[in-house]
């Protein structure tokens, strides 16, 4: 059954003057009307016909600054959700912003209304970084936001982007840690891609700014993924939809996008963690042949290698099972099958079949093997 469900509300980006290197939101609003208080509760009605059973349900406000618009605007879509909440149809209400649209007025103001969490865009916590994706502010208005986010009793979450102008690993890596250091309840990790109608296309085109590769994008989102997960923060997104980027008619430039990023990140993840245990197999298996004087190769060898001239002795392959959870099966596989292509060739002596274990936690691994 369904843990979680979230009932998404989006309201455009009219809430922020400000012109990130990255956005198009705004370029976007001037063509996409804010939904009407109907047009709202006919949305979460909808939703709300079709969860079923869910022990916890949010409505999220996403799509831009939300409290960057007016106290009086932002009440009134904040009532209809206090209006559902009230009775009990939902359980939370959650909303994204930026840190420098926070202070004590608008926290009062969303303490009248209920609201639970709290999502701050913050992008990176260097401040170079920052500056040349002209974010508006530094990074300490992250930690102010924070403090009083804490003090008023709020949940909140950080959002990270990857790449961004001037970052590099070890900048993601600084923002992964000052994420860790504010205890945040989630995070989510994007990529940044280059879209039309945005300054970062332009700088793009004038060969100021280059896109990351998708290897790389992977690299630096692994290891801020292992830094987050390891202090016990849920990851509630790694990568974004299609829907999220590209608006009405955007386009994506560049080779970073993948519609699977976060089986990509988290694919090599288990390759990292099973790797390990398939060397000292192998090792395991080159020591057992060295005392017992039997070859132990891949049959596959081309016909004229040693296997042929010595094919009086066993030739075997040792059966290697790779068991996972449910949820981490696809990830032990890998996208596309990445994972099993990647092992067969590395491991051309092992006979590798992945299994699921339903005692296994995500992103837990037992390997067997018949030696």
């Amino acid at each position: 059954m369904k843990k979680h469900a979230i009932i998404p509300i989006f309201i455009p980006h009219r809430g922020c003057p400000n012109d990130c290197v990255f956005c198009n939101q705004r370029k976007i609003t001037a063509r996409t009307a804010a939904p009407t208080v109907d047009e709202v509760k006919n949305t979460i009605d909808t939703w709300l016909t079709t969860l079923g059973e869910v022990p916890t349900v949010e409505i999220a406000f996403y799509g831009g600054s939300f409290t960057g618009l007016e106290l009086a605007e932002q009440s009134s879509y904040l009532a209809i959700a206090k209006g559902y909440k009230d009775r009990g149809l939902i359980d939370k209400i959650h909303l994204s912003t930026r840190p420098d649209y926070i202070d004590s007025e608008i926290l009062d103001n969303l303490k009248v209304y209920l609201v639970d969490t709290i999502e701050l865009g913050v992008q990176s916590f260097d401040d170079e970084v920052l500056r040349r994706s002209t974010r508006g502010h530094t990074s300490t208005a992250v930690y102010e936001a924070v403090s009083l986010i804490k003090e008023y009793g709020f949940e909140f979450g950080i959002q990270l982007m990857i790449g961004l102008p001037g970052d590099s690993l070890e900048t993601c890596i600084y923002s992964a840690k000052e994420t860790v250091k504010l205890k945040p309840s989630l995070t989510r990790l994007y990529p940044t891609i280059v879209i039309d109608d945005t300054e970062l296309l332009k700088m793009y085109e004038r060969g100021e700014y280059q896109p990351l590769s998708r290897e790389e994008a992977v690299t630096r989102t692994v290891a801020m993924y292992k830094i987050l997960d390891d202090a016990g923060i849920t990851i509630m997104r790694v990568g974004l939809k299609s829907t999220d980027i590209i608006g009405e008619g955007g386009s994506i430039n560049g080779g970073t996008y993948h519609p699977a990023f976060r089986q990509l990140v988290e694919g090599r993840i288990a390759r990292d963690k099973i790797e390990p245990q398939l060397d000292r197999i192998v090792d395991e298996l080159r020591t057992c042949t060295e005392k017992s004087g039997e070859l132990k190769v891949n049959p596959l060898q081309d016909s004229n290698s040693e296997t042929e001239v010595l094919n009086q002795q066993r030739i075997t392959r040792v059966k290697v099972d790779i068991f996972s959870s449910p949820k981490w099966f696809s990830n032990a596989v890998g996208n596309s099958c990445e994972n099993k292509k990647y092992f067969e060739e590395k491991y051309p002596e092992l006979s590798i079949r992945f299994r699921v274990d339903d005692s296994l936690e995500a992103a837990q691994f037992r390997i067997n093997s018949d030696i």
